[in-house]
């Protein structure tokens, strides 16, 4: 693709290549996979080495703003546990694992004396070893069974690519042991001849949650000879069930344990996570059984060093003249051609599908004007590849044909991808837990490793480049999920009920909430009481009611008029925001115009056009507080939490010219608003407060909104939340609170949780809040600290330096925060709460949303509720 293809701005600033092929030698850390030596350990580059070379350039070193050193580490060995078979020691021993780590026995003991365990240690520490090796044992004696089946296992992937990738290596493991271990994977892909033998014989089944969900409970009569033997339920990468999936996964889990006890099992619960803030509390709420945890890391790890990066200010200007940086992607693909050029292989993280395919291009037009051979060892890895591309890349990057990978979150998870020297990490990912995920991948096989964190123009990365201590120093987050979420509950219940006729003894199973909500599903005629149990009474699949992955209706098609193409598609809340008639569409680095949005046969058709200008929506964002769960006193003024009413309608739009974003002109649009009763933080501030603060009627709305746009920018950093699950308004003078408020609110029907992790630790984040906007070294206001990329209304008003002194004076008078975890059960307000990305929604593009006033942050996409 040339360059000529590509999105006006991205050459921006592109700086020259300035480096040379160089290697350098380090010893390697000691390994028990002695089949796993890195190819050519000899000219494996140091680290720090690495870093001077990408810091050598004009102007480069001033971008690292911190260099964190990771010393490496020693491993403990320990010995298997004397119940595992001897078969399955020695496949383990033919795979060269001479002996385990101390973590994978202990956990490999909890698991035989049935006690279910999470595993939350680092990247590459052996988690997936330590569920395998008992699970192996037990199914080699159930294959002694006179039906050859005494025990089976179900494994649970985030992603289908995972299971594939487990499945792999689980075949590959158990080789020795013949048939008694009989793998394979059981989603959507699946042909159909092949799945009657897995639901008959099978006896180690690999799927996801939604193919639990949609495919086998409903089916269950079908499984039953799997179910009644069902000895080991492994959830992997648990971490990243959190918000609205992670809620709908806990129900599915519910609704297992539910059949597997009608058919006489009992599973233990074997989790593997990465590094968590309480893991087992975590894992308790996702799965509702007690969890053990093992969380002491006994592999070695090479040095880990870690730069962070900012990237540095342009000539140009964006709304109300703030100053620009350089893109976190233009940056990132630069990084990636010099560790090309270097020979050191390395994966750049990007956040959004676009974002990796644009790293991929710009990174091989340069590396093509150095050395044409060059550019074709970088490629673009994300979602929406077919399986067999991706793991066609995987090996490339594996055996070091390609030396470059820019990719999504896709291969943040565990696939095995050993053998990097560096990563590149394009923004903040969202979460602590998932910058250590993707700055685990490099080292993998020992040795030393560089990641970079380039910041984006963003409140939130330009804090954490200036306060390195946030990432280093600190725990990584408790994840975040509401299994009680009436909007998830109960399309479980009806699922349930379609499963096995809903008795009073299971609600204690899905939750206290469970038993107010039944009467409503009979009043909407979902399920009729009979006797003792409720029954699903429709003749549709209950289990269609919802989509655990929370996308919120059916997506939109993106067609392309004059061909009748297919381009993609584009989640349904998003769509008035993105593909509205007039706006101006992206796809694969050519540009497309909107011609027509047809909201009930959900198409958009586009023509590729080459407009001057870009769109951004306008709307407007109202709220009302419905119930207020929780009010604590700030000072005079109030820290309250509790349900409310989002009512967001896109407007009209105004067309930007390229790079300057002067602002072309207004359309008005013609779109129904959407409504949204979901879970908020709030805040209010007194007349005294506000005179302490010297804050005049003048520049109340902009004090506030600054505050907001910030606040909702830090959230992320003490939930595990992205600022597109969220939304904010505030207000001078609010209808119900009769003060002026700021709310941020959860952008899920019925809340994810983030709204009330906020709540809880609402001093520490309106305290770094305030910061960030402090030290900014803008003027008036910039990207970095109060302005927001969703706010439709050019960011206006805003007023920085009245922010910083209405927040001093709120803090004043906030009580101190207890120690713990502030959702532990009695907390006020608390609920069941946990277990995090990835895996957020990935390729998530950013749409310019806010309202005129109230001035509001809209989360991205407001969900409409579903009928339950």
């Amino acid at each position: 693709m040339a360059f000529n293809h590509l999105p006006a701005g991205v050459h921006d600033a592109l700086a020259p290549l300035s480096v040379t092929p160089v290697t350098h030698s380090v010893p390697m850390a000691k390994n028990h996979r002695s089949d796993r030596t890195p190819t050519d350990p000899a000219s494996r580059p140091a680290p720090g080495a690495v870093l001077d070379r990408l810091a050598s350039g004009p102007s480069r070193a001033s971008r690292i703003t911190h260099t964190e050193h990771l010393p490496p580490r020693e491993g403990r060995h320990a010995v298997w546990p004397d119940r595992i078979r001897a078969e399955v020691v020695a496949a383990v021993r033919a795979a060269g694992i001479e002996h385990p780590w101390a973590h994978q026995a202990r956990a490999a003991e909890h698991a035989l004396d049935g006690e279910s365990v999470v595993v939350a240690t680092g990247t590459a520490s052996g988690k997936s070893l330590a569920y395998l090796v008992p699970v192996f044992s037990t199914l080699l004696e159930g294959s002694e069974a006179p039906n050859g089946r005494g025990a089976t296992t179900l494994y649970l992937a985030p992603t289908k690519a995972l299971a594939a990738d487990q499945c792999r290596s689980v075949k590959e493991l158990s080789h020795p042991l013949g048939n008694s271990v009989r793998a394979a994977v059981y989603d959507g892909d699946t042909p159909f001849e092949e799945r009657e033998w897995i639901r008959q014989y099978a006896n180690y089944v690999l799927t996801n949650p939604d193919m639990l969900h949609r495919g086998i409970l409903p089916s269950h009569p079908r499984w039953s000879s799997f179910l009644k033997s069902l000895k080991y339920v492994v959830i992997d990468e648990c971490h990243t069930y959190r918000g609205v999936f992670g809620s709908h996964v806990a129900q599915v889990l519910r609704r297992l344990r539910r059949l597997c006890a009608r058919y006489g099992a009992s599973p233990v619960f074997l989790l593997a996570s990465a590094t968590a803030a309480e893991p087992s509390v975590a894992a308790r709420r996702l799965t509702g059984v007690p969890v053990l945890e093992v969380a002491d890391d006994a592999s070695p790890r090479g040095e880990l060093v870690f730069a962070l990066w900012e990237p540095p200010l342009t000539e140009l200007h964006g709304e109300k003249g703030a100053p620009v940086r350089r893109t976190a992607t233009a940056e990132a693909a630069d990084l990636l051609t010099d560790l090309t050029v270097q020979g050191v292989r390395s994966v750049a993280f990007v956040r959004s599908r676009r974002g990796a395919e644009l790293i991929s291009v710009i990174s091989q037009e340069r590396l093509g004007e150095v050395d044409r051979s060059l550019a074709r060892r970088v490629a673009a890895y994300r979602g929406g590849y077919l399986p067999e591309e991706r793991r066609a890349l995987e090996q490339a990057l594996h055996s070091g044909e390609l030396l470059g990978l820019a990719a999504t979150n896709a291969l943040e998870l565990g696939i095995d991808i050993s053998g990097l020297d560096a990563v590149v990490i394009a923004g903040y990912p969202g979460t602590r837990a998932s910058l250590w995920q993707q700055a685990g991948r490099a080292g993998r096989s020992g040795q030393g490793a560089l990641a970079v964190l380039v910041a984006r123009d963003d409140p939130l990365d330009t804090f954490l480049v200036h306060h390195p201590e946030a990432l280093f120093d600190q725990p990584v987050e408790s994840t975040v999920l509401d299994p009680d979420n009436p909007y998830v509950l109960a399309p479980h219940l009806c699922a349930a009920a379609a499963e096995l006729p809903l008795t009073d003894e299971d609600l204690a199973l899905f939750g206290p909430a469970s038993e107010g909500l039944l009467p409503q599903l009979e009043a909407a005629k979902l399920l009729r009481r009979r006797t003792k149990a409720w029954h699903w009474t429709r003749r549709e699949r209950a289990a269609d009611l919802t989509d655990i992955r929370g996308e919120g209706g059916r997506p939109v098609q993106v067609v392309e008029t004059g061909t009748g193409r297919l381009l993609g598609t584009v989640d349904a809340g998003a769509a008035h925001s993105t593909v509205h008639e007039g706006a101006v569409h992206l796809h694969q680095g050519r540009t497309y115009l909107v011609r027509s949005l047809d909201l009930e046969d959900s198409v958009a058709l586009v023509e590729e056009a080459a407009p001057p200008y870009s769109t951004v929506a306008r709307d407007t964002t109202s709220i009302s507080v419905l119930e207020t769960d929780v009010e604590i006193p700030w000072g005079d003024g109030r820290l309250c939490y509790g349900s409310v009413e989002v009512t967001n309608q896109v407007v009209s739009f105004l067309r930007r010219r390229l790079i300057t974003g002067e602002v072309l002109g207004e359309t008005k649009l013609d779109l129904p608003p959407r409504t949204l009763r979901t879970r908020a933080v709030w805040w209010t501030v007194t007349e005294d407060q506000l005179d302490r603060a010297r804050i005049n009627p003048e520049i109340l709305g902009g004090s506030l909104h600054a505050a907001e746009h910030a606040s909702i920018g830090l959230l992320p950093l003490f939930a595990t939340c992205d600022r597109w699950d969220i939304g904010g308004v505030s207000i001078p003078l609010h209808p119900d609170t009769l003060l002026p408020t700021v709310f941020v609110y959860d952008g899920h029907p019925g809340g994810a949780g983030f709204a009330e992790r906020a709540f809880h630790t609402a001093r520490t984040w309106l305290t770094a809040t305030r910061q960030a906007i402090a030290s900014c070294e803008c003027d008036a206001g910039c990207p970095s600290c109060i302005q927001s990329p969703k706010c439709g209304n050019g960011n206006d008003p805003l007023h920085k330096r009245g922010a910083v002194r209405l927040l001093t004076v709120l803090l004043e008078g906030a009580p101190e925060e207890k120690e713990g975890d502030p959702r532990e059960e009695g907390a006020p307000g608390a609920k069941e709460a946990e277990g995090r990305n990835e895996s957020a929604p990935e390729g998530k593009e950013a749409a310019d949303e806010a309202p005129e006033r109230p001035t509001g942050d809209p989360a991205e996409p407001p969900k409409a509720p579903p009928s339950p």
